[in-house]
């Protein structure tokens, strides 16, 4: 509890605040988060307003109502927009499979095991953090090429079966280390091999991390433009990203209005995810770079 008494004071003078400054104090809060929540606001009303009045009338308070954005946008490239949502939910939630079992499984190793060259493995590891994604797209792109993976979610996918995101092995190693070993070790006298310590033990008591892992995954993905413009060529493997740019056209007139509404219902899936998990989510890193 000592841990959280830090965080928690501020919180308990605020409230303990009477008059002219708690209203100051409010004042500015509000105005720090109208200013956040102006982008999303003014595309939620783009997406009710018509093409001509997006930018010639900025305001959040659309002159001319037009809900038809909606419907048009949903069927108008060619496809239902439910297929792209429907592919990056299929992305996604592939990459949260991935990264979850192996992110974890080499955590683990990291965190309880010896092995020679461990420190740095781990060095290297994290090394990985300073290198740009950029840098390695080529070389994957070659990789997947001669394995005929192009246009498939398969290079999407397959690579977070192989632990390749430093940040949430580090995350969670910075978890397991909070672990007691003494429950490791009272498992292994009752018979339990390494493999049924990670899966009936470390698994439940990391579940905060665990949920960090998914929440983060889910939306870093969802929202990964430049990996899936690469490998993803028709039209029907689209995901939400790359759905959106349809409605752009540097040779006619752009839908923005389309654009901006299914912008706004892209959002719903990761809106969903981030309040269904935020307390965990808000546990997880708070716990994660705290000592047993």
């Amino acid at each position: 509890m000592s841990a959280l008494t830090p965080n928690a004071s501020p919180l308990r003078k605020l409230r303990s605040l009477t008059g002219p400054r708690r209203i100051l104090i409010h004042t500015l809060l509000i105005g720090v988060a109208i200013v956040m929540l102006y982008p999303l606001l003014w595309m939620l009303s783009s997406s009710l307003k018509p093409d001509t009045d997006i930018f010639t009338h900025p305001g959040l308070i659309p002159d001319t109502l037009r809900p038809g954005n909606y419907s048009e946008g949903w069927s108008g490239s060619g496809n239902s927009f439910s297929l792209y949502i429907t592919n990056s939910m299929i992305v996604s939630i592939g990459a949260v499979i991935g990264n979850v079992i192996s992110c974890s499984l080499a955590a683990y190793a990291f965190a309880r095991f010896e092995f020679r060259g461990k420190k740095i493995w781990f060095g290297l590891m994290l090394g990985t953090l300073m290198l740009p994604m950029q840098a390695t797209l080529v070389p994957q792109y070659t990789i997947f090429y001669n394995l005929t993976w192009i246009n498939t979610f398969l290079p999407l996918i397959v690579p977070k079966f192989l632990a390749v995101d430093a940040f949430f092995i580090f995350l969670m190693v910075q978890f397991i280390r909070s672990i007691p070993r003494e429950l490791d070790q009272a498992a292994m006298m009752d018979g339990a091999n390494p493999l049924q310590i990670y899966w009936k033990i470390i698994l439940p008591l990391m579940r905060p991390a665990l949920v960090t892992t998914t929440i983060f995954t889910f939306i870093w993905t969802y929202d990964d433009f430049l990996s899936q413009l690469v490998y993803l060529q028709q039209n029907a493997r689209f995901t939400v990203p790359l759905g959106l740019t349809l409605f752009l056209d540097k040779t006619s007139g752009s839908s923005y209005g389309a654009m901006f509404a299914m912008s706004t219902l892209a959002l719903v899936p990761t809106l969903i995810c981030f309040l269904i998990f935020q307390k965990r989510l808000v546990e997880g890193l708070a716990t994660s770079g705290m000592k047993g």
